[in-house]
């Protein structure tokens, strides 16, 4: 690590961590690159079918509780 790499390294860890988290932020979505439009539109084509599906009693939606328990009881496996 370059010494001035430390250096900024030793100026963030002095930060609160609300700014160390709008820092991250900033930095990742500098390394992402702007939004691809066509995913963009895909996903919110997703939300809509699967909300039809719900509206339409095609699907049960599942509490977000009972995911999340599911997914902990799949982890400790």
């Amino acid at each position: 690590m370059s010494t001035d790499v430390a250096e900024i390294e030793a100026k963030i860890r002095l930060l609160s961590f609300e700014d160390k988290t709008e820092l991250i932020r900033a930095l990742i979505a500098e390394l992402d690159g702007p939004a691809d439009a066509d995913v963009e539109r895909a996903w919110l084509e997703e939300a809509q079918r699967r909300h039809r599906e719900v509206l339409e009693g095609k699907v049960k939606p599942v509490s977000g509780k009972r995911v999340f328990e599911k997914l902990r009881s799949r982890l400790k496996r």
